[in-house]
């Protein structure tokens, strides 16, 4: 009884592991960006719910994750070295690759405006900290605008 129970389990465990991997890219480039995105919206998305009050104002929460920002978006075009193949799994557009002194200005700029956003946050003053905030989404929409494909 044991051992079926144990076979049941190690199945189970075997088609979800599958299942998983099924989802991921093969390109560990792609995997790279992807979870870094992936950071950055954790980080940025409280910071979003502080700006439009949906939560309160609390600035060490606020720096904490403004510091996390400005040290992940200097990351951010080591995901992007090569143009990944054509039937990748991945929301960047391939006009990066083309346009790509472009790419890297938009991202630089991100860099700079993330600086600023955790100096901002760390003075604890919301008025200063929403005016950079929006300084920093909108060097996030800039690059998205062209460069990300649209979500469906």
């Amino acid at each position: 009884m044991k051992i079926s129970r144990l076979i049941l389990v190690c199945g189970a465990v075997m088609v979800s592991a599958g299942s998983a991997l099924a989802h991921m890219n093969t390109d560990p480039e792609i995997n790279y960006r992807q979870s870094l995105f992936h950071l950055i919206g954790w980080n940025f998305s409280p910071l979003g719910a502080m700006n439009k009050g949906k939560i309160p104002f609390d600035a060490k929460e606020a720096a904490l994750r403004a510091d996390r920002l400005a040290a992940l978006a200097p990351q951010i075009l080591e995901g992007f070295r090569k143009a990944p193949s054509a039937d990748a799994k991945t929301d960047a557009q391939p006009l990066i690759w083309k346009q790509f002194d472009d790419f890297t200005s938009k991202a630089n700029s991100l860099v700079e405006q993330t600086k600023l956003l955790a100096d901002a946050a760390h003075t604890g003053d919301e008025a200063k900290f929403k005016a950079q905030f929006a300084k920093t989404a909108e060097a996030c929409k800039n690059c998205h605008e062209k460069y990300k494909k649209d979500d469906d």
